[in-house]
C-alpha cells in the first residue's frame, strides 16, 4: 500500500477504488470521499429552502467559520442526498463538511442542484427538508435547531445537552476535537448557541416532534465530559437527570441512545433502568500510544485499559449489541504522531475491531475531520485508499462474528443509510461485484 498522503483527488481515483474494492459499494467509496476533502456550494445552488447547518456538537468543517464566503456562512444545508450520475449511485446521505478549496462543488443546473468532481457529474443533491415543527420557538424564544436538532435526515434528534467539555487546552482536551472551540465560534459570530441546555426547554422541544413529526426514530443525549461538576451534580448525576426525564414524559417514544465518557457497570445500570437503550463510550483511536497522545485527558483521568475494560463490561448491562463504541478514523495517520502508513494504520484499527466484535460489541467510526481550531489543526486528512481499506477491514470483522445491525442507525444498505459522517452502516448487507 501507498504512504498516507499520496493520492491525487478526481473521477480516476474514484474509478480506481471503485475497481480496486469490490466488496464495498461505491456509493460507500463516494461517500468517503466527500467526507475526507468537504464541499463548496455555488451560490446559485443555495437559493431555496432547506434545514440548514446546526452545529449540532462540533463544526465538521476544513475551514474556521469566519473564512467561510458570505453567502455561505450558516447558509448551507446539514446534509446532502446525492444519486444517479457518473457513478449510478444510489441515493447516499453525506453530511456537509465546508471547504472551499474542495474539488467537490455543488452547482445549480437547468435539472436542478447537481454535484460535480472537477467537471464529472456525480448526479442530482437533494438538500434536506425543514421539519415543520422547526417554525415554533420555545417559551424563550429559542430556535428548535438549536436545543433540539435533527441529524441523518430526519432520522435522530441530537441533544447536544453540554456543549463544552472540561477536558480543556491542548494538555487535556482530545486533539482532533473541537467542541469548545466550535462553541467559542458560535458565540463569536453572535449565533444563538446554549452551553447547557435546560431539561424544560428540551421537553419543551420533544413536545413538537411527538405531536408533528413522523420521522424521527432516536435520540442521543451527550456532551462534554465532566471532570468535577455542573450545576451541582457529577458527570453520571447530570446526564441522568436528562435520561429520567425524557423517558419519564415519553416513555418508549424514540430509541434512547447516551454518548458520553466509559462509566462503571453500576453507573450504567442506572441509565438502562431510566429507558437508555444504547450507550455510546466512545474509545476513538486502538493504539495505545497514540491513545495517550491524542486523548491526553481520557488518559490521565480514566485510563485506555479502565476505558476498555469499561466497554466491555457495558455489555453486561445493555448486551452487547446496544454497546457502539465510536473511533474517529483516520486519526491513526495524523501528523504529527501517527502512522506513516495506510497498512499501519489500518492493521491497528483492525486489531481493534476485532476484539470488540469478538465480544459482540459493534464499533461505529466517524471520518476523521482536520478542524483547523484543534490541536492537530489543519493537515491533510487520510486517503482515500485509507477509508476503503476501513470500510473493507469492518465489513469483514462484521460479517466473520456474524452480528446484528447496530440499532438505532436507521437502514442499513446503499441506497438506505442515513447515518452520514461515515459509510460504515452503507457496506452492510453488500455481496459485492
Amino acid at each position: 500500500m501507498t504512504s498516507a498522503f499520496s493520492e491525487i483527488a478526481g473521477p480516476a481515483l474514484l474509478e480506481k477504488m471503485e475497481d480496486r474494492y469490490r466488496s464495498i459499494p461505491v456509493e460507500a467509496i463516494v461517500k468517503q470521499d466527500i467526507l475526507r476533502l468537504g464541499l463548496r456550494f455555488e451560490e446559485a445552488a443555495l437559493q431555496t429552502s432547506f434545514k440548514q447547518k446546526d452545529y449540532f456538537i462540533f463544526t465538521f468543517d476544513h475551514m474556521p467559520i469566519t473564512d467561510q464566503p458570505e453567502e455561505m456562512r450558516f447558509r448551507i444545508p446539514e446534509e446532502i442526498k446525492i444519486q444517479g450520475g457518473a457513478f449510478a449511485l444510489k441515493p447516499t446521505v453525506i453530511s456537509v463538511r465546508v471547504d472551499t478549496r474542495s474539488p467537490y462543488m455543488v452547482r445549480m443546473t437547468p435539472d436542478g442542484a447537481r454535484i460535480f468532481l472537477e467537471d464529472t457529474d456525480l448526479g442530482s443533491v437533494e438538500f434536506p427538508p425543514i421539519p415543520a415543527w422547526y417554525r415554533h420557538r420555545t417559551a424563550d424564544g429559542k430556535f428548535p435547531g438549536e436545543i433540539a436538532p435533527v441529524i441523518e435526515w430526519g432520522y435522530l434528534i441530537y441533544l447536544t445537552v453540554f456543549r463544552n467539555c472540561q477536558y480543556f487546552g491542548k494538555e487535556e482536551e482530545c486533539a482532533f476535537c473541537d467542541i469548545n472551540h466550535n462553541y467559542r465560534q458560535q458565540k463569536q459570530a453572535g449565533r444563538p448557541y446554549t452551553g447547557v441546555k435546560s431539561l424544560e426547554e428540551i421537553l419543551e422541544a420533544l413536545a413538537w416532534i411527538d405531536q408533528e413529526d413522523t420521522t424521527a426514530r432516536a435520540y442521543t443525549i451527550t456532551g462534554g465530559s465532566i471532570l468535577t461538576s455542573l450545576r451541582e451534580k457529577k458527570e453520571t448525576d447530570f446526564y441522568l437527570h436528562y435520561a429520567e426525564g425524557i423517558e419519564k414524559k415519553f416513555p418508549g417514544k424514540w430509541i434512547g441512545k447516551i454518548v458520553t465518557q466509559a462509566w462503571e457497570k453500576e453507573e450504567l445500570v442506572r441509565f438502562k433502568d431510566a429507558g437508555i437503550q444504547i450507550y455510546h463510550p466512545n474509545y476513538e483511536v486502538w493504539d495505545k500510544n497514540l491513545f495517550s497522545l491524542l486523548c491526553p485527558g481520557k488518559e490521565s483521568f480514566i485510563g485506555r485499559e479502565n476505558w476498555i475494560r469499561r466497554i466491555v463490561g457495558a455489555a453486561e448491562v445493555f448486551g452487547p449489541g446496544n454497546v457502539i463504541p465510536n473511533f474517529v478514523g483516520g486519526v491513526e495517520l495524523s501528523r504529527p504522531h501517527g502512522f506513516l502508513t495506510v497498512q499501519e494504520a489500518v492493521n491497528s484499527t483492525a486489531e481493534g475491531l476485532d476484539f470488540f466484535m469478538s465480544h459482540g460489541i459493534v464499533p461505529r467510526f466517524t471520518a476523521w475531520c482536520p478542524e483547523p481550531y484543534t490541536t492537530l489543526g489543519s493537515q491533510s486528512g487520510p486517503p482515500l485508499e485509507y477509508f476503503c481499506e476501513l470500510l473493507t477491514v469492518w465489513k469483514a470483522a462484521f460479517e466473520k462474528y456474524r452480528l446484528p445491525v447496530p440499532p438505532g442507525y436507521g437502514e442499513p444498505g446503499a441506497g438506505r443509510a442515513v447515518f452520514s459522517v461515515s459509510a460504515f452502516m452503507d457496506v452492510i448487507g453488500y455481496e459485492g461485484r
